[in-house]
């Protein structure tokens, strides 16, 4: 399980991302490359990482499902993902 700090801290980028992408698009397509080298790098969408969303384990992490590997590993053999069943032949 992640720290609490590590995943208010995505929480916070993604946060930031959000309230600055517009104004961000709009200084990158003036070209205006100094105002936006000012803005804080946080709110940058490459900063973001891919962290699951019940543990914040931020390897295995399976797109589809937001959530990493093991957690989709359980949760399935709960019966808790509608159309996952165990494999077996």
């Amino acid at each position: 399980m992640a720290k609490e700090s590590m995943k208010a801290r995505e929480r916070k980028r993604a946060r930031m991302v959000g309230n600055q992408a517009a104004k961000r698009a709009a200084l990158k397509a003036a070209g205006d490359w100094e105002a936006l080298q000012k803005m804080p790098a946080n709110g940058s969408r490459v900063r973001m990482h891919n962290r699951c969303q019940l543990t914040g384990r931020p390897r295995g992490y399976m797109r589809i499902f937001g959530i990493s590997r093991n957690m989709f590993r359980d949760m399935a053999l709960e019966g808790k993902i509608p159309g996952v069943t165990k494999c077996s032949w």
